[in-house]
């Protein structure tokens, strides 16, 4: 198997597959905004444990998934052994006019130097190649992140900008760094995606899969009664019928390569 190795992998794989499947599933309909064609040559950029690869599988096309975390990529291939998948930043493609398309779920708002990776996806795909990508938007889960920061600071702890770890783009902004890279924006979208976190620890878990560096420099104890302290002050907002519902905020893109 081609890997290459990644360093400081907080992502848990496990939990990400138990408590967070929702990526997953609500990427089906991308998959099929995609429309892939049996015998193409795919790249699932940002891949996860695998699951939406497995579809490109189903529908007899060549995929590969590539992920930052390489305990998301061992998960990948325990499941799925029959795909490749290699331990790859997005930022760092070495692929050169060898893919039909580029798939994207849940993945570039990690992303923080954006322009990279659009250069390394465009040179990825052949001539009328096409990228498909959904990922967080300008205000995606603000209410959650902004309650967090003002409660680690009500704590006593600095926050620094460093410590947010997302990029969300407004669609002109993104539009625009695609549209310099040389694709053109055939769709661009920004809607509003409730998302159902579930269960009474819904929140605390999704703040334990995705939110870990926002706590950075803070010991524990304190990070989980700032927790703890975020819960209360979102459950009036956020807590509907025995769970918690993240203001998810996505953007949905095509770019094709002329």
């Amino acid at each position: 198997m081609d890997t290459i190795k990644s360093t400081n992998d907080s992502w848990n794989a496990k939990l990400y597959d138990n408590k967070h499947s929702f990526v997953s599933k609500y990427g089906s309909n991308l998959v099929e905004l995609l429309a892939p064609k049996q015998g193409e040559k795919v790249l699932d950029l940002g891949c996860g444990t695998g699951d939406l690869a497995n579809t490109f599988y189903a529908y007899g096309v060549e995929i590969i998934g590539v992920d930052k975390s390489e305990n998301m990529v061992e998960q990948a291939i325990r499941k799925y052994p029959h795909i490749k998948f290699r331990v790859q930043n997005a930022t760092e493609l070495d692929y050169h006019k060898e893919f039909d398309a580029v798939f994207s779920n849940a993945a570039l708002h990690w992303v923080q130097q954006p322009i990279q990776a659009l250069h390394g996806i465009y040179q990825c795909l052949k001539k009328s190649g096409r990228f498909v990508a959904e990922f967080g938007g300008k205000g995606n889960v603000q209410t959650i992140t902004d309650e967090i920061i003002d409660q680690i600071k009500v704590a006593g702890f600095d926050f620094k900008k460093e410590q947010f770890p997302w990029f969300y783009p407004s669609i002109a902004e993104y539009s625009t760094l695609m549209e310099d890279v040389g694709f053109r924006v055939t769709f661009a979208q920004h809607y509003d995606r409730p998302t159902k976190l579930d269960g009474d620890d819904g929140l605390k878990n999704w703040i334990a899969m995705f939110g870990n560096q926002l706590f950075n420099g803070i010991p524990e104890k304190a990070k989980n009664e700032i927790v703890a302290n975020v819960e209360s002050n979102l459950k009036e907002t956020l807590y509907k019928d025995g769970n918690w519902i993240a203001d998810y905020k996505r953007i949905r893109v095509i770019g094709v390569k002329e």
